[in-house]
């Protein structure tokens, strides 16, 4: 053996179970496609020397395993500031939260809350989303409904079904759950990034990550696996498969694997989303508004105020869904200019002009296919959170999908790293 457990893929799911392997005294080599690690998780250095991401960045008010591993690498946490509702934005003009325009987006809202408790009809697995959008009276209404489907899901509304949606607000802690700051899914960030620790972990296993080694096969037998790169071939005893499987899918296997681990990788694709953040000196808007806004027209984008405390401004944008990808044939100047450009009537002129701008299509990543998660095609039964993550003989499967707590979320990618390596340590006895 050359070692004992390969990891394929170095986001946060798969550094953390090579590190927990590695602390038990298990012989792990990581191998990353990209020439970086991190994943889904992208932290980057601003001009005026603060951190953000790019990525993945949210704590949620119980993701404890998030915050423990924050606070081993001495990561400071901050909550968000946030008022009691976003801004609603419309033709430049503010949007009345009690329009009775929106109206039919509240009922539509609630129902989908209630579906996300009680499941849905199996027929519905074949009914898109976009359809019953479609069927929404008012344009305002629908304008609300399509902004809060594409920050949540990320997906085409016309290639992601009802029960789909319903299946994702129940596995991650109901609408208001995934909606709210305080509280909610969005409670908390870090001032040096979740990027600090990919960071953290990735200098602790030092040379045993390898980036740029894209595995292209492996091949399982009796005594372990044999895993192939570009350029290389390593025999171990066990791997553990710690990417999304839309991006598994790449892998050739020998001998094939499982049908309905085939049906998932087939069956499932990466969401849709752009992410952006404009940098300040100062976060100037907080002398007349909240920094909050959600835009109901254009790109549909939704607008956070991500500032540290003493630090310089920091605004967030999301596109999610078809809207992002009508933003990737523009320029980098054009491309801000459409996002910020709604905003100046509500924060003024100077919010065109950021000391930085910071932006990422991650459906143009090759490496990650997308964000924020992987979502199941339509009339299909595979790809509901959590994903199936028993083991096939020597492989093991990590990756926030497979988390039980949390899918989608960063939390969720500890756990499923944990989780792998105690599967894998077992099995070494």
């Amino acid at each position: 053996m050359d070692t004992t457990v390969v990891v394929v893929g170095a986001g946060l799911s798969g550094l953390v179970a090579a590190r927990a392997l590695h602390r038990r005294g298990v012989e792990v080599v990581v191998l990353e496609a990209s020439g970086r690690v991190g994943g889904r998780v992208l932290g980057e250095t601003t001009v005026l020397g603060s951190r953000l991401d790019l990525g993945g960045q949210w704590i949620g008010a119980d993701h404890h395993r998030v915050r423990a591993l924050a606070a081993e690498f001495g990561a400071t946490e901050f909550p968000m500031r946030t008022g009691t509702l976003p801004g609603l934005i419309e033709a430049g003009e503010r949007v009345p939260l009690w329009s009775p325009a929106l109206l039919p987006a509240g009922l539509a809202l609630v129902a989908a809350g209630v579906l996300g408790r009680t499941g849905t009809p199996k027929r519905w697995n074949r009914t898109t989303l976009g359809s019953v959008l479609r069927a929404i009276p008012g344009r305002r209404a629908r304008g609300l409904l399509e902004a809060v489907a594409a920050v949540s899901w990320t997906a085409d509304p016309d290639r992601f079904s009802v029960e789909a949606m319903a299946r994702m607000i129940r596995a991650q802690g109901g609408l208001r759950t995934m909606l709210s700051t305080a509280g909610g899914a969005q409670e908390a960030l870090l001032a040096e990034s979740m990027g600090a620790l990919v960071d953290g972990l990735a200098a602790e296993l030092g040379p045993r990550v390898r980036t740029g080694a894209a595995v292209t096969s492996i091949v399982r037998d009796d005594d372990g696996v044999t895993v192939r790169t570009g350029t290389d071939r390593l025999r171990a005893a066990k791997a553990v498969i710690a990417v999304p499987p839309p991006v598994a899918a790449r892998i050739a296997h020998e001998p094939a694997l499982p049908r309905q681990r085939r049906e998932l990788e087939k069956n499932s694709r990466m969401g849709i989303v752009r992410k952006a953040i404009a940098v300040y000196e100062r976060p100037f808007w907080r002398e007349r508004s909240s920094g909050e806004f959600l835009l109901l027209d254009g790109a549909g984008h939704t607008v956070f105020d991500t500032t540290a405390p003493g630090g310089p401004g920091h605004l967030c944008v999301l596109v999610g869904g078809p809207r992002a990808r009508r933003l990737d044939g523009l320029g980098a100047v054009s491309r801000r200019d459409a996002l910020l450009g709604p905003l100046v009537p509500h924060l003024g002129a100077a919010v065109l002009e950021p000391a930085g701008w910071h932006e990422k299509a991650w459906h143009l990543d090759e490496h990650v296919g997308g964000g924020y998660t992987a979502l199941p095609v339509p009339g299909t039964t595979d790809g509901f959170p959590p994903l199936a993550s028993a083991p096939c003989g020597p492989l093991h499967w990590a990756g926030s999908e497979t988390a039980v707590e949390h899918p989608g979320y960063l939390d969720g990618a500890i756990e499923a790293g944990e989780r792998a390596a105690r599967e894998v340590a077992e099995a070494l006895g």
